[in-house]
C-alpha cells in the first residue's frame, strides 16, 4: 500500500485543473451505475466555480496528482431536507487510502460550514462505514435511511 506523507487540500476553485478527476472519481463510485452521463455530473461538479457558499468542492492533491475530494453541499438526501449543509462524495484514490487523508477532507468540508456559520454539518454513509466515521468524531443520529446511516457533526465551542 502506498500511502502519501505529502498532499494539500485546495478548493476546487483554486485548482479548477482537478474538476474532470472528480467529476469522474465520483461519476463511477456512485452515479454510473445508475445510468447518468458523465457530462450531468461534470455539470454539477462545475457548479462549485459558480458558488461563493454551497456547493463547495475540495480537492487533496500531491502536487498535480489528483488524490480525493469531499463536497460540501445543501442536501444528500431527499428525505431529510431538515438536515442542512451535508459533507458529501468523499472520495479518496486507492492508493492513498488509510493515510488520513478521508479524514481532512472530511474535516475540510466540516470547518467550511462552521466557517459559513452553520452549527451543524451531516454525513451519509453506508452502515459498515459506522466505525470510520465515529473515529473522526461524526455522531450517528439515524440508522437506515435510504441504506445509509445519517451521522453530524457540531462545530467546537
Amino acid at each position: 500500500m502506498a500511502t502519501h506523507k505529502t498532499y494539500s487540500i485546495s478548493d476546487l476553485r483554486d485548482r479548477p485543473e482537478f474538476a474532470g478527476d472528480v467529476a469522474d472519481r465520483i461519476w463511477n463510485a456512485w452515479w454510473r451505475k445508475d445510468g447518468h452521463e458523465l457530462a450531468f455530473i461534470r455539470g454539477l461538479v462545475d457548479e462549485n466555480f459558480a458558488s461563493t457558499g454551497l456547493p463547495m468542492a475540495f480537492v487533496a492533491h500531491d502536487g498535480d496528482t489528483f488524490l480525493g475530494t469531499a463536497h460540501l453541499i445543501d442536501s444528500d438526501l431527499e428525505s431529510r431536507p431538515q438536515y442542512s449543509p451535508w459533507v458529501a462524495a468523499l472520495w479518496v484514490d486507492e492508493a492513498a487510502r488509510k493515510s488520513g487523508l478521508g479524514t481532512a477532507l472530511a474535516r475540510a468540508g466540516a470547518e467550511a460550514a462552521f466557517k459559513q456559520g452553520f452549527e451543524t454539518v451531516y454525513l451519509c454513509a453506508k452502515p459498515r462505514l459506522t466505525a470510520y466515521y465515529e473515529g473522526m468524531g461524526w455522531q450517528k443520529i439515524e440508522e437506515d435511511v435510504e441504506g445509509t446511516n445519517v451521522f453530524s457533526m457540531r462545530r467546537s465551542a
